[in-house]
């Protein structure tokens, strides 16, 4: 699988593997986010889609920017890399449903160790935030590929103009 990759693909899978690891830390170990040696004693979960989004839009003047940053933008932002890197490492990923799908059975486990382990919150809502960064992270992947493919004709048409003249 890795020997066959090209330059490009291992670059990806060592950025992909460092992202991994970073989110691991964050989502389970680290102590800025409670997540520390503490665990909960009880199992803490959502399981009716949006409530908890609408509730930190409704009430975000409440529970502070900071709290609404961390919980809505956070884990948009926290999974494009996962959606920008999984086509770079993977052919399959290159189409859309399967980056979506790989993010969202992702962001299935994550919550699902959450419960298990009871570090943190199994909720819906954010399977469905941790899905929407994984498919913005593949439309930044595609705008970035146009744009490398443009450049590379501009390129090559100013080339070739350069030689006929």
């Amino acid at each position: 699988m890795i020997r066959n990759a090209t330059k490009r693909q291992k670059m990806g899978w060592v950025i992909f593997i460092f992202y991994l690891i970073f989110l691991a830390y964050f989502l389970f170990f680290s102590d800025y986010f409670g997540r520390g040696n503490h665990a909960q004693q009880e199992y803490a979960y959502n399981l009716t889609p949006f409530k908890e989004i609408r509730r930190f839009i409704i009430y975000r003047h409440v529970v502070g920017l900071k709290s609404f940053m961390l919980n809505i933008v956070g884990n948009i932002v926290g999974f494009m890399p996962c959606g920008f890197f999984l086509p770079i490492i993977s052919r399959r990923s290159r189409c859309w449903f399967n980056t979506m799908l790989l993010s969202f059975l992702f962001s299935l486990c994550i919550e699902t160790i959450q419960l298990i382990f009871k570090v943190g919150c199994f909720d819906v809502d954010d399977m469905i935030l941790n899905t929407l960064g994984g498919i913005l992270g593949y439309i930044l992947y595609k705008i970035v590929q146009y744009t490398r493919v443009r450049i590379r004709r501009k390129r090559r048409a100013k080339a070739e103009k350069s030689v006929l003249y």
